[in-house]
C-alpha cells in the first residue's frame, strides 16, 4: 500500500487542520499472537502556527500509568510531513495523500526495566464526521511484534466561559 493511493479520496486529511484543538482517542495494542496486552486513553491538545504543529498528548493507560508525549511537526509541502518527540529516535516521517497518512518512526519503548527501540508504521484513515482511524504495525529487528489500533475524534470546542467553570468545579 502506498499513500499516493488515496490521491483524491475524501475527507481530505490535512493533519495540521484535524489535530488543532483537542482531540481524544482511544487504543489497544495487541501482541504478535493475538494477546490485548493494553489499552489506553489519550487527550491530545493540538496547535498549528502556520509552519509547526505540536501536539500534548496525555495517555491514561487502564493498569493506571500515565505518559506524556509532545510531538513537533513540521509541513515540508502538500504531501510530506515531519517530527520530532522526545522518545522517538530521530524524525518520524509522514506523506498524506486524500484521506490517508502514512507516518514512520522509531520509538524508545519502556519494557519492564529495559527499553527497546521498535518501529511504528502507523497507517491514518480520516473519514465522515471527523473520525480517524489509526492502524500501526510495530517491529523490531525487521519482526512484527504486533499491532496498535486507535480510534480518534474531534472533541467540540468549548467557549472560554464553558473551560472556567468546569476547572472551577474540579477545584
Amino acid at each position: 500500500m502506498t499513500p499516493e493511493q488515496f490521491d483524491g479520496r475524501e475527507p481530505r486529511l490535512l493533519i495540521e487542520e484535524y489535530f488543532a484543538g483537542n482531540t481524544r482517542a482511544w487504543g489497544i495494542f495487541v501482541d504478535r499472537f493475538g494477546n490485548l496486552r493494553r489499552d489506553f486513553v489519550v487527550d491530545i491538545e493540538g496547535t498549528w502556527d502556520g509552519e509547526q504543529l505540536t501536539l500534548v498528548e496525555d495517555f491514561v493507560y487502564s493498569d493506571g500509568e500515565t505518559e506524556q508525549r509532545i510531538w513537533t511537526i513540521t509541513k515540508l509541502d502538500e504531501h510530506r510531513y515531519e517530527g520530532t518527540a522526545a522518545d522517538v529516535i530521530g524524525e518520524a516521517e509522514g506523506v498524506s495523500y486524500g484521506n490517508a497518512l502514512n507516518w514512520r518512526y522509531t520509538l524508545a519503548l519502556k519494557v519492564g526495566e529495559s527499553t527497546w527501540n521498535v518501529n511504528f508504521d502507523d497507517w491514518m484513515f480520516l473519514q465522515p464526521d471527523d473520525v480517524l482511524f489509526n492502524r500501526a504495525r510495530v517491529s523490531k529487528f525487521g519482526l512484527d511484534i504486533g499491532e496498535v489500533t486507535i480510534f480518534f475524534q474531534k472533541m467540540p470546542a468549548q467557549n472560554a466561559s464553558e473551560s472556567e467553570a468546569h476547572s472551577v468545579a474540579a477545584e
